[in-house]
């Protein structure tokens, strides 16, 4: 298993106003984040509009959806808008493309989308990977996977995997999956393994109580149990927690939730300033 080099988004969709968007998408690049992050849901921002601004307002900052509901638009739909975001933003769009967050069916409904069934939301997940791979400038792929099709589509054409797994699911579960999917590709030391940080507090009572509408349930609970996705302890000890993810798991990429940007900077920074492997 290769080492990569760190890399870390912040995972965003929400603002008041054009001006605090754009301030977020520039606080991130001031922090040393790697990209900006945006769901695909109602409830946030349209992606490519909002990556489009806040391309538009940085100078290295990458953008990225995570991830496209691929049943909300045509191939043809999601080609024509990543061509276009890849112009405005000069290349730094990265592609991230799922069969649909569970409920994402409502969603599918007011769009005018087809939901179809699992093999149809494989299908037409793989179509849009394709028709982003035969743009004049391809952008890199992430593709969002639980199932075995979505993990083994993911195994033959993804740059990054996310694994779409409960929020309660512990480290060891994680580089389970981890080593699931290699079993399965071929190609694995070329695809880069993310996973979301949902927050990062000092102890399990200073987690915010709207954290719950977020990982539907009781995140001191899920937190005390073990919960990969909750960070708890200083910045030295998250730093640690995130090699060891690294070394155990081939985790390399972590995408923190946009609420918690300030907090995990420290920790960026320690390993950023530390570590030994570079791109």
């Amino acid at each position: 298993m290769t080492e990569r080099a760190f890399r870390f988004g912040v995972i965003a969709g929400q603002a008041r106003t054009g001006a605090e968007w754009t301030a977020t998408a520039r606080r991130a690049e001031e922090l040393g984040y790697d990209i900006l992050l945006i769901p695909d849901t109602l409830f946030t921002l349209s992606p490519f509009a909002a990556l489009a601004a806040a391309a538009a307002a940085t100078s290295s900052l990458r953008v990225g959806t995570y991830v496209l509901n691929t049943a909300n638009r045509t191939p043809a739909h999601v080609a024509w808008e990543t061509r276009s975001l890849q112009t405005i933003s000069d290349g730094r769009f990265e592609l991230g493309v799922g069969g649909g967050r569970p409920n994402g069916q409502a969603d599918t409904a007011a769009l005018g989308g087809m939901w179809g069934t699992p093999a149809d939301r494989l299908a037409r997940t793989a179509d849009v990977i394709a028709a982003a791979r035969d743009l004049p400038i391809p952008p890199e792929v992430l593709v969002a996977a639980s199932k075995p099709g979505m993990m083994r589509l993911a195994a033959e054409q993804a740059d990054t995997v996310t694994f779409g797994l409960p929020p309660a699911t512990t480290p060891t579960e994680l580089f389970r999956a981890a080593d699931a999917f290699r079993s399965m590709a071929n190609r694995a030391d070329q695809v880069e393994l993310l996973v979301g940080v949902t927050a990062f507090a000092p102890t399990i009572f200073a987690l915010p109580d709207w954290l719950s509408r977020q990982v539907g349930g009781d995140p001191q609970e899920m937190a005390a149990s073990g919960a990969a996705t909750f960070l708890i302890g200083d910045a030295d000890h998250a730093a640690e927690e995130l090699r060891r993810r690294r070394a155990e798991g081939g985790f390399s990429y972590f995408a923190v939730n946009g609420m918690f940007m300030e907090d995990f900077a420290p920790v960026l920074q320690r390993l950023r300033a530390t570590d030994s492997v570079t791109a």
